[in-house]
């Protein structure tokens, strides 16, 4: 059976995909509003085990098309052991269509242009980018680990190597006492910036254990109300200009689903969003998954 070290998390979007586990944990492992990796230290998944698990699943899949290299940043392995594992993959599972992972913006700084796009001749199609927040402070608040330059540009490089990306951010994080309107447009502009191809909102949520809950508890940060999260979404897609980039608000945190093509939907976002303002559109309870 495959060897899964600790609570294995992936995006919505690779439900049907095999995770293969090749790093365990996260690399960063700070940020003051995540709690998906504390239960395990930083390590890299032996090339023999990682290997092993690859022809497992080959002996019990008949057809396995997608995979997503987990845990929190494969992207920080050499290249060289990327290039290995995507070849591996892609001789093991010719019916191979898509290879994706979550991309630190350290590790993605810590390529050259000329690593990246190895990485995707090698068959890597997919990188999912946190970007959480495009307002300077507040990154340095919960202690992304970078600058918003910096973050925009790993986004760009990933991009000019041929991947496709998906960007985060994280609505409500600068709480409703908070200056929750810099945080709105300032996305909205690094998102402008690095133009990527999907863009994922998700919503804020209070995890035990971590800083952000200790703001909470001392009052430091109070959580915005539903309204008032719809209220910041609508400043976000009024700033918002990525043409192309699908925009999605529907994951299992969101209290509006919101989907649509940019920038020729935006608009229909926005009405959806005054709607949901008025109390004429029904707004989703929120149900407890991993990010």
């Amino acid at each position: 059976m495959l060897h899964y070290s600790g609570t294995v998390y992936r995006p919505p979007s690779e439900a049907h995909s095999l995770i293969i586990q090749v790093t365990v944990g996260c690399s960063h492992n700070k940020c003051a509003f995540c709690n998906m990796y504390k239960d395990k230290k930083f390590s890299v998944t032996p090339r023999e085990q990682v290997l092993e698990d690859l022809r497992w699943a080959r002996a019990q899949y008949p057809r396995v098309e997608r995979f997503f290299l987990a845990d929190g940043d494969a992207l920080i392995l050499p290249t060289d052991r990327l290039l290995e594992i995507l070849r591996d993959i892609r001789t093991l599972f010719p019916e191979c269509t898509r290879i994706s992972t979550y991309a630190s913006p350290k590790s993605i700084l810590g390529k050259t242009p000329e690593d990246l796009s190895a990485l995707r001749d090698g068959g890597l199609d997919f990188a999912y980018l946190g970007l959480e927040t495009g307002n300077e402070a507040l990154l340095q608040k919960i202690n992304k680990g970078v600058t918003v330059a910096q973050q925009v540009e790993a986004g760009r490089k990933l991009k000019a190597a041929g991947l496709t990306l998906s960007v985060t951010a994280i609505s409500g994080l600068a709480g409703s006492n908070g200056d929750w309107q810099a945080h709105a447009i300032d996305t909205a502009k690094a998102l402008n910036a690095i133009g990527p191809d999907f863009i994922a909102l998700l919503t804020l949520r209070i995890y035990t254990g971590t800083p952000m809950a200790d703001w909470v508890a001392s009052g430091e940060l109070v959580t915005p109300t539903p309204t008032e999260l719809i209220r910041e979404t609508k400043l976000l897609l009024e700033h918002i200009d990525c043409p192309g980039a699908v925009f999605r608000s529907n994951h299992a945190s969101n209290y509006l689903v919101l989907a649509g093509n940019l920038n020729q939907d935006r608009d229909r976002l926005i009405a959806e969003c005054e709607e949901a303002l008025r109390g004429e559109a029904p707004l989703r309870k929120f149900v407890e998954l991993g990010r």
